[in-house]
């Protein structure tokens, strides 16, 4: 039995040359397989597709899925409904889009074909229809401000909205008894933000980290593998605050100098604790100009 909670409406390797004949070389590293499923808790998944990631659930009663990752490649989206398939023979009830940006909620059309339910924010909703993207498929259903819950084979998902942040749609999906939460871009772990933080919601994004660490939970699983694929922590949320805290004050620095959006004194930042964290060299420079954007212009 499942109950919904949602109001209607409508994710040549080269070798060095031997130096003599008589070397063999060396057995090349094996590659990373495109695709995986990892098991994490008795009913919860993590389907990989290259660097994206999504969430399922199985239930007695029928899947509850995530983010669609068509933009990971054309063959993600059925290549993720396979992997459900390997699982469970249970259908896909619903499907969940995290927010409205296409690299993650594209290409649901194999999964609305075998008659998932697309559930998304208003705001991902009224996006979604102004844009009419034909790889996305819009949602059947909203979720308001409020949140909202889904109930399906006696598991449950909280759908939460905790502001604005990455989007002015993005939603963490909790479950509550697993103690897992699922949320995509907004939360990195150990990574920066990708180039110059566009949609991005300044400074709400800082009001949404501190209510995800006021909620109960233990792991999450992130929209991008963190170090090693592992899952991140209340810890990783801390330390990320940490670095949103630090690049606003070294832009807050910056307006006060009137050099904001001054591209060789951006250039000349550095904040060395970060450097080994994905994404340091190519975006410390656009999440800066995202950061001078607000501090310099109120943007």
């Amino acid at each position: 039995m499942h109950r919904r909670l949602l109001a209607p409406i409508a994710l040549a390797i080269a070798f060095f040359s031997a130096p003599a004949a008589a070397q063999a070389p060396a057995a090349p590293a094996p590659a990373t397989p495109p695709y995986a499923t990892t098991k994490i808790a008795d009913n919860v998944y993590v389907f990989r597709a290259g660097g994206y990631q999504a969430m399922f659930v199985v239930t007695p009663e029928g899947v509850i899925a995530t983010d669609p990752i068509g933009y990971a490649s054309k063959e993600a989206p059925a290549q993720y409904l396979a992997e459900i398939r390997k699982v469970t023979p249970a259908p896909v009830k619903y499907v969940i889009y995290s927010h409205h940006h296409y690299d993650h909620v594209a290409g649901g059309k194999p999964f609305k074909d075998a008659g998932a339910i697309f559930v998304a924010h208003r705001n991902a909703h009224r996006r979604l229809a102004a844009l009419q993207s034909p790889d996305v498929v819009m949602p059947d259903m909203i979720v308001e401000d409020s949140g909202s819950t889904i109930l399906l084979g006696g598991t449950r998902i909280d759908l939460l909205w905790l502001g604005n942040n990455h989007s002015d749609n993005t939603l963490v999906m909790l479950l509550p008894r697993e103690r897992i939460i699922f949320t995509v871009d907004w939360l990195p772990i150990q990574g920066l933000l990708y180039r110059d933080v566009a949609d991005g919601y300044i400074p709400e994004w800082f009001a949404g980290l501190d209510r995800v660490l006021a909620m109960d939970w233990d792991r999450m699983i992130p929209g991008h593998p963190g170090p090693g694929g592992r899952l991140g922590t209340k810890d990783d949320v801390r330390a990320f605050k940490e670095y949103m805290v630090d690049v606003s004050n070294a832009a807050k620095q910056l307006a006060s100098e009137r050099k904001c959006l001054n591209d060789e004194a951006m250039r000349a930042i550095r904040l060395p604790k970060y450097e080994s964290w994905s994404g340091y060299g190519p975006y410390l420079l656009g999440n800066l100009e995202r950061f001078c954007e607000y501090w310099g212009r109120g943007i």
